[in-house]
């Protein structure tokens, strides 16, 4: 039997980025404990790859103790040296002292009585939002007025490194926005095209 190539978004010969792509980019995430590890990680990704970012993913998780929320919100000037000093990770200071940050803001949010999730999908009306069919990543747009507005909002709970282009990359990842392109195998037409 021949075995047909598939077509991808991206992974290349890459085959960690292409299980990412054919498992999980794209795919809707719904649960606010693994919606905030997606954007800590969207995050560190500012100025990066994310072929980088996943490299050092399960680096990151140990790390920052799973992505925990309220042990991360507890770390103290001796967390930030330990982490700013682990080769496994990015050593950013600044976006180290962001996720601590973004893990109290993520707190204050679940204590007013809001899911995180649910804030999050909210700028989507809960639904999948998805752009003109695109043959290439140039036209794919690097915003929307939803990440706009998701970002602005983060920003005054108290949330960094949430800049629009971040929160679009994050609304692509956990699938609030579906951006595969029309030559990729998970792509799925519009209803009604």
């Amino acid at each position: 039997m021949v075995q047909v190539a598939r077509s991808r978004c991206f992974g290349g010969d890459d085959p960690l980025m292409v299980e990412y792509h054919d498992a999980e980019w794209g795919t809707p995430i719904r649960d606010g404990r693994l919606l905030f590890e997606h954007l800590i990680l969207d995050g560190f990704q500012a100025g990066l790859s994310w072929r980088t970012i996943l490299h050092k993913r399960a680096a990151f998780r140990l790390a920052f103790d799973g992505f925990d929320p309220q042990k991360i919100a507890g770390y103290g000037k001796a967390d930030v040296r330990r982490l700013v000093a682990d080769a496994g990770i990015v050593r950013n200071r600044a976006k180290i002292e962001a996720a601590i940050a973004n893990a109290r803001a993520y707190l204050d949010l679940q204590a007013s009585g809001v899911p995180f999730g649910e804030f999050l999908w909210s700028f989507t009306d809960g639904r999948v939002l998805r752009n003109r069919p695109a043959h290439h990543w140039g036209q794919i747009p690097t915003s929307r007025p939803e990440s706009q507005a998701m970002s602005e909002a983060l920003s005054r709970l108290g949330f960094r490194f949430v800049g629009s282009t971040i929160c679009y990359a994050f609304m692509q990842a956990v699938g609030m926005v579906d951006d595969h392109l029309v030559t990729c195998f998970r792509y799925q037409p519009p209803p009604g095209v």
